[in-house]
């Protein structure tokens, strides 16, 4: 997939803030490419050997479940859709099992806006492509593939074996992974006695402790500029993700087709451009951090409040695609404006 400029200024955000005010040795850092995107694994205060062989350990987890996940190339994902396709039930191991179960409870609550089952849709829009290339479907084949209604409630379950009720459901967990594989790194690094880091998967960050005596500071990216509008500390445990038409997208007649589709009419939503949610801290934080954006997206402002709600999330920044920005009163008393919007308004 090919990543538009703006997409790699906003993944070096998150470095370069934290940078800022750096000068020790304190601070280990490590990078890759994984999920399609840079990964950077920031560790501080902790002697740069054993940091090293930490990053490198959730770096080779993220590697792993890379490779499990991909939604056209083969896979345990691709096998899972070849059998569901054909009606068969297929075993899967416990951590796809567990996996599947989470977006299964995610996709109900966000009412099927977040729907990991709709990979035709994905498909016929030409994100399953390495090299990407702007295409727009067939109008009888989106009718047909949102005739079809796939959704995460069309899968069954017994024991380690999975089936569907519907042979159109196609699994793309590309809204759900980065957020599991944060909360898998963070679990690995806690676990191992690491207190103080930054999570860093394509512009989706979770912060464990601090960077010294100051919080971690990551940044917000403009979704029509670049560099980013905004910056956010994040506490111990806290996940921020964001959800935006200028990740992976194509303009054809004037128009922007961003891989963030609404499972209601087949069409990338175009409502806003951006939103950026805070998860908590929880185990899942991660997974919440990456999910959680995607109804609020989709379904825009007048119902951001309440799919937020169901998701345990408080803290949101919106902005229209005419730059209007609709903030929840929380965050609202954390962000610290770099570009400040001409129009802010609090959301309700």
């Amino acid at each position: 997939m090919r990543l538009s400029a703006l997409l790699w200024q906003g993944l070096l955000l998150g470095l370069a803030l934290l940078l800022a005010g750096c000068g020790g040795p304190e601070l280990y850092q490590q990078e890759s490419y994984v999920f399609g995107t840079r990964v950077q694994i920031s560790i501080y205060g902790m002697p740069k050997a054993e940091a090293s062989r930490h990053a490198a350990a959730v770096l080779a987890e993220l590697d792993r479940l890379h490779a499990k996940l991909h939604a056209w190339q083969p896979s345990e994902i691709t096998r899972l859709n070849a059998a569901l396709a054909q009606g068969q039930v297929y075993t899967v191991d416990a951590e796809l099992l567990d996996m599947l179960k989470r977006a299964q409870d995610m996709a109900g609550r966000s009412d099927q806006l977040f729907n990991p089952a709709v990979g035709h849709l994905v498909e016929a829009w030409g994100f399953h492509r390495d090299n990407f290339a702007p295409v727009r479907p067939d109008p009888a084949q989106l009718a047909r593939l949102v005739a079809a209604r796939p959704s995460m409630d069309d899968l069954t379950f017994d024991d380690l074996q999975v089936g569907s009720r519907n042979r159109e459901v196609a699994l793309d967990l590309g809204g759900f992974a980065k957020g599991w594989a944060l909360d898998l790194a963070s679990s690995y690094l806690r676990t191992h006695g690491v207190k103080n880091a930054l999570i860093n998967i394509g512009g989706n960050v979770l912060a464990l402790g601090k960077k010294g005596d100051e919080s971690w500071l990551v940044g917000i990216q403009h979704p029509r500029q670049p560099g980013a509008m905004a910056s956010i500390a994040l506490g111990d445990g806290e996940a921020i993700g964001t959800s935006g038409d200028y990740q992976r997208f194509f303009e054809q007649d004037g128009k922007r087709y961003s891989h963030l589709i609404d499972p209601r009419s087949g069409e990338p939503a175009r409502q806003l451009a951006a939103v950026t949610v805070i998860a908590p801290p929880s185990p899942q934080a991660g997974t919440v951090s990456d999910v959680a954006g995607k109804p609020l997206f989709i379904a825009g402002r007048e119902s951001a409040m309440r799919y937020a709600g169901r998701f345990g999330v408080k803290d949101i920044v919106l902005m229209d695609v005419d730059g209007a920005v609709f903030l929840s009163a929380s965050m609202q008393q954390r962000i610290k404006w770099l570009i400040a919007p001409d129009r802010v308004y609090l959301l309700k």
